[in-house]
């Protein structure tokens, strides 16, 4: 008896403690972007229930804060730019990307009467970009001023998010702003604007990545590897089926029923999703094309001071790359 009473509240405890294990969730982290479509359709579609997790998104505003919550255990893992990967394992931090999501697609819509027809007309004008040292905003310095013969300092750029950028456009507050989807494709239909670029035609990248802890893959790569199987689902649904995947991520971007535009009256809020969605490149996967692209951008941000090693040596990008996830599935 007196076994008994030692060993069934240590069972009990055990049992508890089991519970408490299985009912734990599966944090992501995601932006309200089209980049991070798959994260919300694979919530939305039950695609993570079915690969056994149950899961819990948490919005972030930026890419910023989202990495510093997967370094600091708040997060399991997160959708988000390859920069700010790049930028905090330089600097000691123990993260890897696992995986791909979306390829960058950004516009660069102009208002109607700011007479802008090119990229070079941007020399003196204001435009809306992202955050500085995020991925587009790294792109949109490096590549797109750069090949346009414009430094950063011969317009004003102010980094906000893609909802303020639109309704500072609506607003007369900017000329022109660098923009994700869906939030172009609102702007055209909300403002008087026109696009003059897309960098996804001219500068195909990896925008958007799946990001962990190296010590959540290591004690968790079974949750890690579910949570890529839910959205390589969800990728799938996008591609193959647009109009499906807006019903289920549509009141992520639009909060009423119908969007009311400059010349098409309402326009239901699905429909705009769905155009979105399109017009848009998702893969679970990196390729060594992208790899490469990677490398690049890596460079680009040591080369504006933005990255920096603590021997001064080149970033290798391969450092915090873990593929195994992709091998394993054999795609």
């Amino acid at each position: 008896m007196k076994f008994l009473r030692v060993l069934l509240p240590a069972l009990a405890a055990l049992a508890l403690s089991s519970q408490a294990i299985a009912a734990e969730k599966f944090k992501i982290g995601y932006l309200r972007v089209m980049d991070d479509a798959q994260v919300m359709a694979a919530y939305e579609g039950g695609f993570y229930k079915k690969h056994g997790l149950d899961v819990e998104l948490v919005e972030f505003k930026s890419g910023t804060d989202l990495i510093k919550a997967i370094v600091g255990g708040q997060l399991d893992t997160g959708v988000l730019g390859f920069t700010n990967a790049a930028s905090w394992s330089s600097r000691g931090a123990d993260l890897k990307v696992v995986g791909g999501a979306q390829h960058g697609y950004h516009a660069i819509v102009v208002r109607d009467d700011a007479n802008i027809k090119t990229v070079e007309d941007l020399k003196g004008r204001t435009l809306a970009s992202q955050k500085e040292g995020s991925t587009a905003d790294t792109v949109l310095r490096g590549v797109v001023l750069k090949d346009a013969g414009l430094a950063p300092t011969d317009l004003n750029i102010m980094g906000v998010s893609p909802q303020v950028a639109v309704q500072s456009l609506v607003g007369s507050r900017v000329d022109a702003a660098f923009l994700f989807e869906p939030q172009a494709s609102i702007a055209k239909l909300v403002a008087p604007v026109t696009e003059i670029y897309e960098i996804g035609e001219v500068w195909p990248f990896p925008c958007m990545v799946v990001i962990t802890s190296g010590e959540t893959l290591r004690n968790n790569k079974e949750g890690v590897w579910a949570s890529m199987d839910a959205q390589r689902e969800a990728i799938e649904l996008l591609t193959n089926n647009p109009e499906e995947g807006a019903k289920l991520i549509a009141g992520y971007f639009i909060a009423e029923p119908k969007l009311k535009t400059l010349k098409h009256g309402e326009v239901p809020r699905e429909d705009v999703i769905r155009d979105a969605i399109a017009s848009q490149t998702f893969s679970p996967i990196l390729t060594p094309q992208e790899l490469d692209r990677m490398q690049e951008i890596a460079d680009i941000m040591q080369s504006q001071g933005a990255l920096k090693t603590r021997d001064g040596s080149p970033f290798d990008v391969n450092s915090i790359v873990d593929l195994s996830w992709q091998k394993a599935r054999q795609l």
